[in-house]
C-alpha cells in the first residue's frame, strides 16, 4: 500500500489482540444521526465503507437504513466478520466484501455513499487517500469521512501512554483547513469539516495498561466530561473526532 504507516502484519496483530469485537450494533451507534441525515437527504441506496473492518458501519447501514453495503479492506478476518454478522441477525451475503489493496484496486462500480472512519490518518499523503474515496463516488454521491483528533487532549493521552499507536497516525491530516482545501481541490462541493464530539479519551488495549494509568485515564475522562457537558461546544482541544462531509457534483 502506498504511503502507509501500517502494514498487513500490524493489522493482523491488531485485530487478533481484540476480545470485544463481536456485539450487536445499536441504532445509536457512533455517528448514527449524521449517517441517517446523509442517507435521507441523498436517497442513498448503495454504500461502501473503505478500510472499515470489522464492518460496523457497513452493518449499521444495512441493518437500520436498508442500504446495499460493501466493506472494502486490506485485511478481513472471516471468523470475526462472520461472528459479527450473526450477532446482528445478518447473513454472510448481507454485506459485500472486497479484500484488496485500495491502492492497487480499480473500482468496478460507483456508490451513492462512500465512507471511512479512522482510515485517512494512517497515510502520509492526505490528498491521495481522499482521492481514492472520490473514485468510488457516483455523480451526486455523498462522502463521509471521520478521523481521530490527536491535536488536543486525546492526542496527549496517546503520545504519553501509547506512543507506538500515536506514531501510526499522520497528525498533519488532522487539520480542518487542509481537509477542506483538499476536498474542494478534488472537485467536491457542499464541503463541511468540523470537530465532532464534546470530549473523550481512550487507549488501545486499555486493560493491558498498568492500574495507575487506567485510573488516571478514567479520572481524566470524567473531569473532561463535566465542562463540555455544561458548555456544550466542540473544539480542537477537547473533541475526539474530526468529520468531513461533501458531495460529488
Amino acid at each position: 500500500m502506498s504511503n502507509q504507516l501500517t502494514d498487513r502484519q500490524f493489522w493482523t496483530s491488531y485485530w487478533e489482540s481484540k476480545t470485544d469485537l463481536i456485539f450487536p450494533v445499536g441504532p445509536d451507534y457512533l455517528f448514527h444521526r449524521e449517517l441517517r441525515e446523509i442517507v435521507s437527504a441523498n436517497g442513498v441506496k448503495t454504500a461502501i465503507e473503505l478500510g472499515g473492518f470489522p464492518g460496523y458501519y457497513s452493518i449499521f447501514l444495512k441493518k437500520y437504513l436498508g442500504a446495499e453495503s460493501t466493506l472494502l479492506d486490506y485485511f478481513v478476518h472471516p471468523g470475526i466478520l462472520g461472528g459479527l454478522l450473526k450477532a446482528n441477525g445478518l447473513n454472510r451475503n448481507d454485506v459485500n466484501v472486497i479484500e484488496t489493496d485500495l491502492f492497487a484496486y480499480t473500482p468496478e462500480r460507483e456508490y451513492d455513499l462512500v465512507l471511512s472512519c479512522g482510515l485517512i490518518e494512517h497515510f502520509q499523503d492526505t490528498r491521495d487517500i481522499i482521492s481514492r474515496h472520490v473514485r468510488f463516488m457516483k455523480p451526486g454521491g455523498a462522502l463521509f469521512i471521520t478521523l481521530p483528533n490527536f491535536r488536543g487532549v486525546n492526542g496527549w493521552v496517546q503520545k504519553t501512554f501509547d506512543r507506538d499507536n500515536y506514531d501510526k497516525h499522520h497528525l498533519a491530516s488532522m487539520d480542518l483547513q487542509l481537509l477542506e482545501k483538499t476536498a474542494k481541490e478534488l472537485g467536491l462541493t457542499d464541503v463541511r469539516v468540523r470537530y465532532f464530539g464534546r470530549f473523550s479519551v481512550w487507549l488501545e488495549n486499555r486493560k493491558e495498561k498498568p492500574a495507575l494509568v487506567r485510573t488516571f485515564i478514567k479520572a481524566l475522562w470524567y473531569a473532561g466530561k463535566i465542562p463540555t457537558k455544561l458548555l456544550g461546544f466542540e473544539s480542537k482541544l477537547l473533541s475526539p473526532y474530526i468529520m468531513l462531509t461533501a458531495r460529488r457534483p
